[in-house]
C-alpha cells in the first residue's frame, strides 16, 4: 500500500491554469512577475463588421426628388428698399457703398434674386430707416436714441434738501 503520511491532491482540475483576460496594468505586471504565459490579442470583431447605412436616412433620400433651394428675398422688401433709396435721393452705387457691399448685391436684393442675409438686412434698416424683416414691411423707423418723452410729477421727483 501507499505511505499513509504521502500528500493526496484533492481537486487535481483545479490546478489547471486557464487563461483570463487581464484588465489592467497591474494584473500584466503580476503575470509577469509569476512568469506566467502572456499573450496579447485585440478584438478586430468591428473592423471585419460590414457596415450597413442608415436604412431610414437613405429611404428620406429616395423619397425626395430634388434638393430645395435656399430662400429669396420677399419682392415686397425689394420694392421696399427702392422706395427707400428713392426717398433718400440715393443711387445704388451709394447706398452700396454706405452698407459697405457691392452694387451688384444691392441690385440682387432689390431685383429679390438674392439669398437673405440678416446683416445686410440690418444695415439697409439703418441707413434707409425703414423695416425690411418680420410685419410692417417698408414702415419708417425711429431713430434709436429717441425715447417716449414721460410725465414727470413733482411728488415722484427726489428732493436736493431735507
Amino acid at each position: 500500500m501507499s505511505d499513509p503520511w504521502a500528500p493526496v491532491v484533492i481537486g487535481n482540475r483545479a490546478n489547471k491554469k486557464i487563461p483570463t483576460v487581464v484588465r489592467s496594468e497591474s494584473e500584466l505586471n503580476k503575470a509577469r512577475r509569476t512568469g506566467a504565459a502572456i499573450s496579447t490579442d485585440k478584438k478586430l470583431t468591428q473592423i471585419n463588421k460590414p457596415t450597413t447605412g442608415d436604412h431610414a436616412r437613405i429611404a428620406k433620400l429616395d423619397r425626395e426628388n430634388e434638393v430645395a433651394p435656399p430662400a429669396k428675398i420677399a419682392p415686397a422688401v425689394g420694392k421696399a428698399i427702392i422706395q427707400g433709396r428713392n426717398d433718400k435721393g440715393l443711387t445704388q452705387k451709394d447706398l452700396a457703398q454706405k452698407i459697405n457691399e457691392a452694387p451688384r448685391v444691392l441690385q440682387d436684393y432689390e431685383s429679390g434674386k438674392a439669398v437673405p442675409s440678416q446683416i445686410v438686412l440690418g444695415k439697409l434698416e439703418r441707413v434707409l430707416e425703414i423695416k425690411l424683416r418680420g410685419a410692417d414691411i417698408g414702415k419708417k423707423l425711429e431713430p434709436k436714441g429717441k425715447k417716449k418723452e414721460e410725465k414727470k410729477d413733482d411728488k415722484s421727483a427726489p428732493s436736493g434738501s431735507k
